[in-house]
């Protein structure tokens, strides 16, 4: 007679399916880091950081269209730009009439009062190989135009990159430094311990945002300056609770029985104590996850995170907020909501990984 024993992590994934808030977050954020990844092939805006704007379009609302002429470069299209974007895109120049005579374009600007703008024009001969349809096309921004008359909608898909990336790699920073320093003080105790507890304590004293921001100030602001300073203010509680199962696993049966075969510190932390103390910190870092992604945005919007012209959704509420009282909220709010859906569904997906990992229940 065959008994069928299920294993931990078997279990903990069946009771994690069957947490609908815990799945659906968690698809969530998958399609999200896939929008992200693949950000350049579906927005609008193809361009570097989504940076093409003309003033004259500035602020205008969801659903607006103008027609474009569309001047073609020699560039050739390389396989890094479907990732990274393209350096120089394509000049477009906003109409708001058009004709064309004796091969010629003639047009004018697009403007508020459009009879105030002169004519002006372009030889057809510029345009090779395309037809006078395809010269000027009408161009929609779903999402409107921000301040600076760019596509709203390929800056918010774009500005997703920032939150997920401050997310991974300040959470991987986090627990490299929290899971190396909570082991070793967990294992060896004595003055080790001791001091690495005082090392925690210090930085566990320190507001974290003061923390963060004293980080920046002194690697200077920028893109990898700000992952950096948040991954190196979230290891602490990370080190705290790995000590304290370190500590509790190592007096195990199993681990003195490891010790009198000979096996090597080394190897007992990495292959017999670490294993089993790595529920709590999937929590933890579901959670600093979120705070990583709230942390970076309170720094764009006090001007020490992200630098322009790189979209982040706390750059994109500093640079909209005043929209608020002037008409057009949606400039602020959306990317405040979609951080709000991203941010939930960390905190609802470690409150899931929590029940499921949870031996009691």
């Amino acid at each position: 007679m065959s008994i069928n024993s299920k294993s931990k992590t078997q279990i903990a994934l069946q009771k994690f399916k069957k947490d609908f808030w815990g799945v659906l977050c968690f698809w969530i954020i998958i399609l999200m880091s896939l929008i992200s990844i693949f950000a350049y092939f579906i927005i609008p805006d193809n361009s570097r950081n989504a940076n093409t704007g003309d003033l004259s379009l500035r602020s205008h609302p969801p659903g607006f269209t103008v027609d474009m002429i569309v001047i073609p470069q020699s560039q050739k299209t390389t396989w890094n730009q479907f990732w990274s974007g393209k350096k120089e895109t394509l000049n477009q120049i906003p109409i708001s009439e058009h004709f064309f005579r004796n091969d010629t374009l003639f047009y004018k600007s697009y403007s508020i009062d459009p009879e105030s703008e002169p004519l002006k024009s372009i030889p057809t001969s510029r345009f090779d190989h395309i037809s006078e349809q395809d010269i000027v096309q009408p161009n929609t921004f779903w999402l409107g135009t921000d301040n600076q008359g760019r596509d709203f909608l390929s800056r918010l898909v774009l500005g997703s990159r920032i939150s997920l990336s401050i997310g991974f790699v300040a959470v991987f920073i986090s627990l490299i430094i929290g899971i190396s320093l909570g082991a070793i003080a967990g294992y060896f105790g004595g003055t080790i311990d001791s001091f690495i507890l005082w090392i925690i304590n210090i930085f566990w004293s320190i507001p974290t945002l003061l923390l963060v921001i004293a980080i920046t100030l002194a690697l200077g602001k920028g893109f990898w300056q700000v992952f950096i300073a948040v991954g190196l203010t979230m290891w602490v509680e990370v080190a705290r609770v790995v000590r304290g199962q370190v500590i509790s696993i190592k007096e195990q049966q199993y681990i003195t029985a490891a010790r009198a075969l000979g096996f090597s510190d080394f190897r007992i932390i990495t292959k017999h104590i670490l294993p089993n103390c790595m529920s709590p910190v999937i929590v933890i870092s579901a959670a600093n996850f979120a705070s990583a992604i709230l942390m970076e945005s309170g720094l764009s919007f006090l001007g020490l995170g992200t630098q322009i012209p790189t979209p982040s959704w706390g750059a994109m509420i500093k640079e909209n907020y005043n929209y608020i009282l002037l008409g057009k909220p949606y400039l602020a709010l959306l990317p405040g909501f979609a951080m709000f859906i991203l941010v939930t569904c960390f905190m609802l997906l470690g409150n899931a990984l929590r029940d499921a990992l949870d031996v009691k229940k």
